[in-house]
């Protein structure tokens, strides 16, 4: 059930919301898209999503629709939505899986809206669409990936939408974290924590911060500002595994004595220049201010 309760956001809730009446149309309701659903829930706005099994106890309008199927998402013209936010995901890990997930859904949703033009349609994406391998820097002109098959399918959807006739943006998001279940605490609980060497960066940002940001660029868009193509949605900080896990491990008490082993097959630095250029305030600027909460949280459970 979509709750009433609003999501924190780094920015008040009334300079989100635009003076009158906007309609968003959420594609994949999933977390992230429950989430901003909270976050700009009101009576300024009116929204709609579509996932493959509705909630009959959600307060938003919910469509049945699997978008990876051809002509599912025909009922989205005549919407007419001011803004479409697109979360999609695989609907399998394989490769076919991502390419059903992301490229051709992104293909059904263009189809759906036919002649109907967002003021803005954003897409979610993923940092994981970058070439770079060997832990150098990467901003959004950065070379793509064309090894990575699934990697290719996401960039394919971006390409799709993007060179569409709407306006579209791309936020490539690094790895999401702030909920409740964390499997990195879990491993580290077990005593299990990156190497020191060799270095390997990561890329994250808060789950807060993303559909902040989401609401952030749905503001800039209504109020006429320059929206960009692409965005890379990651904080201040890319910094190293062994370091966010031994600063974690310290917190949680825990004594590390087994090197995890990483499913990675490279890894980058990714620059939020063009994020912070925006004005939004990011509320969890780095892992510190991120991880802090959660910690708190946890131990209160213990108690």
């Amino acid at each position: 059930m979509v709750a009433l309760s609003t999501v924190k956001a780094s920015i008040p809730l009334s300079e989100i919301l635009l003076a009158n009446t906007n309609s968003l149309l959420i594609v994949g309701f999933g977390d992230l898209g429950s989430r901003l659903a909270r976050l700009l829930y009101s009576d300024t706005w009116d929204i709609s999503a579509c996932r493959r099994h509705p909630d009959p106890g959600a307060q938003i309008s919910q469509f049945a629709a699997d978008y990876t199927v051809p002509g599912s998402l025909q009922f989205a013209e005549s919407l007419q939505p001011d803004f479409v936010v697109a979360t999609f995901t695989p609907g399998t890990r394989d490769i076919s899986g991502y390419q059903r997930g992301f490229t051709d859904a992104a293909y059904n949703l263009l189809q759906g809206l036919g002649e109907h033009r967002p003021k803005r349609l954003i897409m979610v994406s993923s940092t994981r669409v970058y070439a770079e391998k060997e832990g150098g820097w990467v901003d959004e002109s950065s070379e793509l990936s064309t090894m990575d098959e699934r990697a290719v399918a996401i960039a394919e959807a971006e390409r799709c939408l993007l060179a569409s006739q709407h306006e579209a943006t791309v936020v490539r998001f690094g790895g999401i974290y702030g909920g409740e279940g964390s499997r990195l605490m879990a491993r580290i609980a077990r005593g299990e924590i990156a190497p020191a060497e060799p270095v390997r960066y990561t890329n994250r940002i808060h789950r807060d911060d993303c559909v902040g940001f989401l609401a952030h660029l749905m503001q800039m868009a209504g109020e006429g500002d320059e929206v960009l193509p692409v965005y890379n949605g990651v904080d201040n900080d890319p910094a190293a595994a062994h370091e966010v896990e031994s600063w974690l491990a310290a917190r949680m008490g825990c004594v590390p004595d087994v090197a995890a082993k990483s499913g990675a097959t490279g890894h980058k630095r990714c620059i939020n220049k063009l994020l912070n250029a925006t004005g939004y305030k990011l509320q969890f600027p780095d892992y510190k201010a991120g991880y802090l909460p959660i910690l708190k949280g946890s131990h209160n459970d213990q108690q």
